[in-house]
């Protein structure tokens, strides 16, 4: 087994995590030539010139959608893929440290992306560095792909599988250790009805994340009031102006967290106010995050299936429900939405898909998951049966595929949250299965 050299590698692999989580890359629709804003092609561009430096060969997509960097010989073609995409990090007097001003501290880099997915993607980069310098063997060719769009809608790394060759196989550092063999199906979907000139609701920023706080303004919320204290729900009010707490989750693992929408929503309908889509999420979904009131309880070896209202919007021109449905593998999406279908008339809405990405299972006897099962077991010791997720990697957007590390087992997942951080002691063992790993599937 071999170990990763953290005395010639890892300060120079912390510098360049943090260069290039100091780069703002959020989605923005802005007035530069990129496809997805001037700050995410910065940290393809900065990505690309972070791998030049370890040796390998590039090539950036010329319209911005992608970037990649390769080493080794061979027919065979294996692929890393890995985002530089970040989600927002509006909620800032809960961070320690500015999100995107990396901090290395008491063993800890903090910053928006650290560990989803730009630290990981870093890692594998600097594992196949240290084969490179030692003159190992690659038999095959490997390709680091850097995807731009994976917190959206997967436009760059679609880009690129329609121009670029695909890979046999490969993994994605984008979940846990040992390995995610099987994602849930990912339903994006958004209700939409009339607008209100009599208050305005303004809550969550992203399908996938739950909303840590829902604002609401308008006249007379004593009443709201007096129920979110008698549900024992936080919140702060101010004049005409109330906010509810919650706390902020992966949508892919709603219990983690607590959904602020739901719980104004909840409030709203208790106290007797008429608004349709605060009632379509209280009578319908409540403080629930499985649906059961619209298919009952769908699940399988994959888990349950969950919903989460990743936003809110009600004004003078619309009222808007932003749902990401998280479908076990065995269940179909069809069924989902024609049950969902015969709920909307009653509170006056209408659905539109948004996006839609098919579940995956990789086989437990296939020859990648027992490769990577036993590096993993090999490094730390540790049982390395596969598991199953909500989540939705890059591992769905070609075939043998799967999600592999960063984080271990009883460790922290703190992407998406306030204060995202890697534990660099935890980094480096995850870095030197990531050397094993590649040493393996290059042979």
């Amino acid at each position: 087994m071999k170990r990763f050299n953290e005395e010639k590698y890892k300060e120079d692999m912390i510098k360049d995590i943090i260069s290039i989580v100091d780069i703002p890359s959020v989605y923005t629709e802005d007035d530069s030539p990129y496809p997805f804003g001037k700050p995410i092609q910065e940290a393809l561009e900065k990505t690309i010139e972070l791998s030049k430096k370890l040796g390998f060969k590039t090539t950036i997509d010329p319209e911005g959608y992608y970037g990649y960097a390769e080493i080794g010989e061979g027919e065979e073609l294996v692929g890393i893929l890995g985002h530089l995409d970040v989600v927002t990090a509006e909620d800032l007097e809960n961070w320690t440290y500015n999100p995107f001003e990396a901090k290395y501290v008491d063993g800890k880099i903090y910053g928006r992306g650290v560990q989803d997915d730009k630290g990981p993607t870093i890692a594998t980069m600097y594992a196949a560095k240290q084969l490179l310098d030692e003159g190992y063997k690659f038999n095959k060719r490997l390709r680091f792909i850097f995807g731009t769009d994976e917190e959206n809608l997967w436009r760059g790394i679609q880009k690129y599988m329609e121009k670029e060759e695909k890979p046999s196989f490969g993994f994605t550092p984008d979940s846990v250790f040992p390995m995610i063999h099987a994602e849930k199906g990912l339903l994006q979907l958004v209700l939409t009805g009339d607008g209100r000139n009599d208050l305005k609701i303004q809550a969550g920023n992203s399908f996938n994340a739950l909303a840590d706080k829902a604002t609401i303004e308008m006249e007379n919320l004593d009443e709201v009031e007096h129920i979110l204290k008698k549900l024992g729900f936080e919140y702060k009010c101010e004049g005409n102006k109330l906010t509810v707490i919650g706390k902020s989750a992966h949508s892919a693992k709603p219990e983690a967290g607590i959904n602020a929408i739901n719980r104004l929503a909840v409030a709203l309908k208790k106290a007797g106010f008429k608004i349709p889509a605060a009632e379509f999420i209280s009578d319908v979904l409540g403080t629930s995050h499985y649906g059961e009131n619209i298919v009952g309880e769908w699940k399988d070896f994959s888990g349950k299936l969950t919903i989460n209202v990743g936003m809110l919007t009600i004004n003078e021109e619309k009222s808007e429900i932003s749902l990401d449905i998280r479908i076990p593998v065995s269940f179909e999406k069809e069924e989902f939405v024609e049950n969902l279908s015969k709920f909307l008339d009653k509170y006056k809405l209408t659905s539109s898909e948004r996006d839609f990405l098919g579940a995956i299972h990789v086989p437990l006897d296939h020859v990648l998951v027992k490769t990577l099962g036993d590096v993993f077991n090999e490094v730390t010791g540790l049982d390395s049966t596969p598991l199953t997720s909500g989540g939705a990697t890059y591992a769905r957007a070609m075939p043998n595929c799967v999600a592999f590390g960063a984080v271990l087992p009883g460790k922290p997942k703190t992407e998406h949250q306030a204060n995202e951080y890697i534990d660099i002691e935890d980094f480096m063992t995850a870095t030197t299965i990531y050397l094993n790993a590649i040493a393996k599937l290059v042979e």
